[in-house]
């Protein structure tokens, strides 16, 4: 039986180079392509898949907000998350909302290979690290919460723009939504961290390891 694999990626050129690296493996079968959360929710109503490979940032529906609207079926295909975003930024969210695996797009197409093969078996697949990272928090070795974790998952998507330097309309225009709503979800993002302004935003994600 192959695996049957549906790519959910809002870039042309990275959608034909994972259609070109699955097509060498013979146990995968052809695959289908979604350029938005909005359309690989649609396709994955239509049809059946063993394996949604979903990037982080998309219009229309983000990586984590799939995620979020997955939860609420019944029957869906297992995620592999790939993502342009090192594991520090986004794995752990990831893998709380019901992704199966997390993987960089730096990695080795035998390394992606590899992780759908795991993943659509019903595997978990995560680097050493982040499964330590895991162990600690199920485990209690974890330090204290702190404050990011607390954001949503569309607060904490723009608190990671607002800290690689995006503007709030920027932000808007990337993630389909109006400047007051940004705005709005700026403010959450002061509060809950506890600082003033963008700038000490910025600061926090440094410190934190959020953004390079």
């Amino acid at each position: 039986m192959k695996i049957r694999v549906l790519i959910a990626d809002d870039h042309a050129v990275v959608r034909r180079g994972v259609r070109q690296i699955l097509a060498e493996e013979a146990q995968i079968a052809a695959t289908d392509e979604a350029a938005s959360g909005r359309e690989a929710l649609r396709v994955i109503q239509e049809k059946d898949y063993d394996l949604l490979l979903l990037d982080i940032s998309m219009p229309e529906g983000g990586g984590m907000e799939v995620l979020e609207e997955l939860r609420l079926k019944q029957k869906h295909p297992h995620v592999l998350i790939l993502s342009m975003y090192p594991e520090k930024q986004y794995a752990l969210r990831a893998l709380k909302l019901g992704a199966d695996g997390y993987l960089t797009k730096d990695s080795l197409p035998e390394e992606l290979l590899a992780a759908i093969h795991k993943v659509a078996a019903g595997g978990k697949y995560v680097s050493g690290a982040l499964a330590e990272e895991l162990a600690l928090e199920l485990t209690g070795g974890r330090s204290e919460s702190q404050p990011h974790e607390i954001l949503s998952e569309r607060e904490y998507e723009v608190m990671v723009r607002l800290a690689r330097g995006r503007s709030v309309a920027e932000i808007a225009a990337e993630l389909a939504i109006s400047v007051s709503t940004v705005s709005t979800y700026r403010g959450r993002v002061l509060e809950k961290l506890g600082v003033k302004n963008t700038a000490e935003i910025i600061r926090y994600a440094v410190q934190h390891g959020l953004v390079e």
